[in-house]
């Protein structure tokens, strides 16, 4: 019997079975220099004692902990969490841990978690960074202790790190020109803050589809601020009651629709029929909206495969590994907003 509370050492499973914890800590590990058999029983032996790897311990006496550090900035959104499990299952694949880190969209509990999982010893950082990330500091020392890191979807200016990002350019220059050809002509956007890659890029798509198809940007109908639903909401409201409510509107990411959809219902507008909308990003609960949104889709599980796959290529390759930058498309996926009859999905 083990006491509770006792932790289970090595040595205790060497001792059960008369051996070195040496040759117990080889087992453990799959090491070729041990028996088949003599692993089958170490691993018996272990499960009957509850043993549980120590980590820490492991991480002083290797160059390697197998633990690639995660932050996002929300865990509780459709995309990141798609992210996520594709990230935990190629890491799997590859006999790596994952530590899941949220910031909260806090810039300051982003660089404690980046502080956490230094100590942890991980052997990279796969990072999404806050919608408020703009003192890039930390990452420049990460970047001298020459841990590999990747940024993906919200990444930092700063060449010297991978970055795995969509095509939100061209998701916006598409979604837009869907609006176009729809017949609208007062077209606007709540669109992300202009200090982050996809706020940027997802503005440019949509004024530069409205400049090929020579028809005017309204400034009063281009709000930009985070990409939550109470922003959404807010920036709705705002349009609203100055009475610059536009025809179209290009939603920054889907829970800035979601505020949208909140805020029309207050005000008695029908969506499809008052104005229209195509937002960035999907979610399994677009279906139970009603009219079913029209969104520009990212490839979520595409990216956190891609983002592991290239940390751990930057990991074993870390002496003559040059950064990467993976661009993956967006594609337009038809609903009941911004469609015209003849592209409306059958019932």
């Amino acid at each position: 019997m083990v006491k509770k509370g006792f932790q289970i050492k090595l040595s205790d499973i060497a001792k059960r079975l008369n051996v070195s914890s040496v040759t117990v800590s080889k087992a453990l590990r799959g090491h070729p220099d041990i028996s088949a058999e003599t692993v089958r029983k170490v691993k018996v032996v272990a499960k009957e004692l509850g043993y549980v790897p120590n980590f820490m311990a492991r991480n002083l006496s290797s160059k390697s902990s197998r633990m690639i550090g995660v932050i996002v900035p929300k865990i509780a959104h459709f995309f990141f969490s798609t992210v996520i499990e594709s990230i935990y299952d190629v890491a799997f694949e590859n006999g790596y841990e994952i530590v899941l880190t949220v910031s909260q969209e806090n810039p300051e509990r982003e660089i404690e978690h980046i502080q956490t999982l230094l100590s942890m010893r991980v052997d990279g950082l796969i990072i999404s960074v806050t919608e408020n990330t703009i003192d890039y500091t930390i990452f420049d020392t990460i970047r001298k202790m020459g841990l590999p890191i990747t940024f993906l979807d919200r990444i930092i200016p700063l060449k010297e790190f991978n970055t795995i990002v969509n095509d939100d350019y061209a998701g916006a220059f598409m979604a837009t020109e869907q609006a176009i050809n729809c017949g609208y002509k007062k077209l606007g956007t709540i669109g992300g803050f202009q200090h982050t890659n996809i706020g940027r890029d997802r503005l440019k798509g949509f004024k530069d589809a409205l400049k090929k198809h020579k028809l005017p940007v309204y400034p009063e109908r281009i709000i930009l601020s985070g990409f939550g639903e109470q922003e959404g909401y807010k920036a709705f409201m705002k349009m609203y009651s100055s009475g610059n409510l536009p025809e179209f509107l290009l939603a920054v990411s889907f829970p800035v629709a979601l505020g949208v959809y909140r805020a029309a219902n207050e005000l008695g507008l029908q969506i499809a029929r008052d104005f229209d909308i195509i937002c960035f990003g999907n979610s399994g609960f677009n279906q139970f909206l009603s009219p079913k949104m029209t969104i520009i889709d990212q490839p979520a599980a595409a990216m956190g495969r891609a983002a592991v796959e290239l940390t751990l290529e930057n990991i074993r390759n870390a002496e003559f590994f040059q950064p990467k930058h993976i661009k993956l498309p967006t594609k337009l996926l038809l609903g009941d907003t911004c469609v015209r009859k003849a592209e409306r999905p059958k019932k």
